[in-house]
């Protein structure tokens, strides 16, 4: 399972940073939304649960520098720095600022992912209650930010155009729908995920006590 992850985490980053996104996003916020979710709600967590609990693991290595909450709240200041209209305007219409936009967003999904997702297997009991925590804080911002997207009734990024379908606030609401559907159900699915495995581990604990 891990090794299928892998690759089609890698695929699915090569189809997002090689395919048409990165020039549709230049003058659609929804393709450059759908961008980001491709690489921090798809293609990060195949990643982390691919390197999870291998020799190579970061979190192994360095268990404090992956806590799921200070993770997720750094995974929040990035994305919403990189949503400011200035740094938007710059990652669209910049190949610097579109890499350095990119890097930030893969490097922060990973931090997220990997700090719940990672460590020493069978996973210990603290650091996942920790990532059911981190990834629906991570959840919750990301709805929130997709909500106020799609709800905002005027147009936040300038310098998107108009197309034969849709009109520029149109477009900035289907990104944020976007946002709220995909990024707000992957982590909260990845949350839910480490709450079973927390449910299960305590129902092996009870039995092994009462046996």
């Amino acid at each position: 399972m891990q090794l299928a992850c892998w690759n089609l985490g890698w695929i699915v980053l090569a189809a997002a940073w090689l395919g048409p996104l990165p020039e549709l996003a230049t003058t659609s916020f929804a393709a450059h939304m759908t961008l980001h979710m491709a690489v921090v709600a798809v293609a990060a967590p195949l990643l982390a649960i691919a390197i999870a609990g291998k020799a190579w693991d970061p979190v192994i290595r360095s268990p404090r520098s992956f806590s799921p909450v200070p993770a997720s709240v750094g995974e929040l200041l990035i994305v919403w720095a990189w949503h400011a209209p200035g740094l938007h305007h710059w990652a669209r219409h910049s190949a610097v600022g579109f890499v350095s936009e990119q890097g930030m967003f893969l490097a922060a999904g990973l931090w997220v992912w990997m700090s719940a997702f990672g460590g020493t297997a069978p996973r210990d009991r603290g650091r996942s209650a920790a990532g059911v925590i981190g990834l629906l804080l991570t959840s919750m911002h990301m709805t929130l930010l997709g909500a106020l997207l799609v709800m905002s009734p005027r147009l936040l990024y300038m310098h998107h155009g108009r197309s034969e379908l849709f009109t520029p606030i149109m477009d900035q609401h289907l990104g944020g729908a976007v946002m709220l559907v995909v990024g707000g159900i992957a982590f909260l699915a990845g949350g839910l995920w480490l709450t079973k495995d927390l449910v299960s581990l305590g129902r092996l604990e009870m039995g092994t006590h009462e046996g």
